[in-house]
């Protein structure tokens, strides 16, 4: 068995775990990351946001195409070629796991293969083919990731039922697709697959589709997908999952209490994740955990001395890569003596790539509300922005929640056009303290989409120029 020494050890090599050893390889911290698959990049990149997205603009493009006549545009003989969007969505995966590899040499970073286990304080177990071996190290950062649940009784199939790995690699476009769960992974799906030509229904057992997101978002999201198309059935609960004759049979009990069956040519299972705790070593430390996940201080220290934690597995924290990354550079910065402040998630933005897109970041008004804030509303519809008229996307608004007293900018949610590139000035500005009044005195490019934001936050005292 072979000793090693280090000043930090990562184990996990997603967006989390690869920021961290690229921040701690820049201050000059000798550092291993280890991962137990034969490519760098984590979920987030081989089965996750990458190449979803990658899906969803091809998507985007096709449905351009088959809309373009009011554009003076015609497109005669239109054909999907589903197999060749697959492999660009693979070039594109491809890609950029080369790119962290060459990243790790750059920064001095050693990529060790195998599977990793915390052997207490101070010392990493390393598994793989060619043997084992002890890593030594002053730090430990575990950074393991998520996997997606299943709902009990279910497993994963290419054909028939499908978690967010299976879809990302199917030959062809179903006729029909039933997804059961109506969080990000189950709304980004939907629109991808509505507009490659599928029929498609989504259930949601809560009261709304996107729960995390501002009640009226979820409201808007879930009309506009019901005028394109995309049946809803929100506060629904499916019963019963059987395999048919090579599609799939649900039993759903809807909102209004009555059974319906339901057909379709594939099922995609999106309820959510669960932490890649188990398995890791965790029962020789004294890292405590909560239902699974890691509890860790804003720093992301646990409570075993030098062993941080990022990402999916740390209690309380977003699902999100860009949550990890900043997490992740949060703990080397603290364990490299660096200045830096704890992680705050109410300045963490959250995205889902619908049409249209959805952008947040902070309180919603119903949290706002609920925590004593005495709050004043501001709403700007994207109807009014010229740019979007341009664009032929008016659905969607964008809704500005502040503290009446001293105009303290308290959450921002955009449901629109490209909501997930907008939302970047508003965490900017609420990572700066701006206030409501900064806001209103930038000046806004125009035509652009984003300057619905300088009327969305004119319109908190109601001087909005365009509504």
């Amino acid at each position: 068995m072979q000793s090693m020494a280090y000043d930090l050890v990562v184990i996990g090599s997603g967006p989390g775990g690869y920021s961290a050893a690229i921040r701690a390889g820049q201050y000059g911290l000798k550092t291993a990351i280890v991962e137990r698959h034969s490519k760098l990049g984590g979920t987030c990149l081989h089965v996750g946001c990458i190449p979803s997205k990658a899906l969803l603009h091809a998507s985007e493009l096709f449905d351009y195409f088959q809309n373009c006549e009011e554009y003076g545009i015609s497109c005669d003989n239109l054909r999907l070629n589903f197999p060749k969007i697959i492999q660009r969505k693979n070039e594109v995966v491809a890609k950029h796991a080369k790119g962290i590899e060459f990243l790790m040499k750059k920064n001095k970073v050693e990529w060790i293969r195998g599977h990793a286990s915390v052997m207490g304080s101070g010392r990493v177990k390393v598994e793989s083919d060619g043997g084992s071996k002890t890593l030594e190290t002053k730090n430990i950062l575990l950074a393991t990731g998520s996997e997606a649940r299943m709902l009990p009784g279910l497993e994963p199939d290419p054909d028939t039922i499908l978690s967010n790995i299976e879809i990302l690699n199917l030959k062809s476009v179903p006729e029909s697709l039933a997804v059961i769960g109506g969080g990000a992974v189950g709304v980004e799906f939907a629109t991808a697959f509505h507009r490659f030509g599928s029929q498609v229904t989504v259930f949601e057992m809560l009261p709304h589709l996107v729960p995390k997101e501002d009640e009226e978002v979820s409201k808007e999201l879930e009309r506009v997908f019901k005028k394109k198309g995309i049946r809803v059935e929100t506060g629904a609960r499916v019963e019963e999952v059987t395999k048919r004759n090579g599609a799939v049979s649900l039993r759903v009990r809807l909102s209004n209490g009555k059974q319906e069956q339901f057909q379709a040519e594939k099922l995609l299972v999106g309820v959510g994740r669960k932490p890649n705790t188990a398995g890791i070593g965790l029962e020789t430390t004294r890292v405590q955990l909560d239902g699974g996940f890691i509890k860790t201080d804003g720093f992301m220290r646990t409570a075993e001395p030098f062993v941080y934690a990022i990402g999916d597995i740390v209690h309380g924290m977003p699902w999100l890569a860009h949550a990890a990354s900043m997490e992740g550079m949060i703990a080397v910065g603290h364990m490299a003596g660096k200045p830096v402040q704890p992680i705050r998630p109410e300045r963490i933005p959250n995205v889902t790539f619908t049409e249209p897109g959805i952008g947040s970041v902070g309180l919603t008004e119903a949290e706002a509300r609920a925590r004593g804030h005495k709050v004043r509303i501001g709403k700007f519809p994207f109807m009014a922005n010229s740019k979007a008229s341009i664009l032929g996307h008016h659905e969607g608004f964008i809704k500005v929640v502040a503290d009446e007293k001293f105009g303290e900018i308290l959450g921002v949610h955009i449901i629109g056009a490209h909501g997930y590139e907008l939302i970047g000035e508003c965490v900017a500005a609420m990572e700066a303290e701006a206030t409501v009044a900064t806001l209103m005195h930038t000046v806004h490019a125009h035509p652009t989409l984003y300057e619905a934001l300088g009327d969305a936050f004119n319109s908190v005292y109601g001087l909005a120029i365009n509504a």
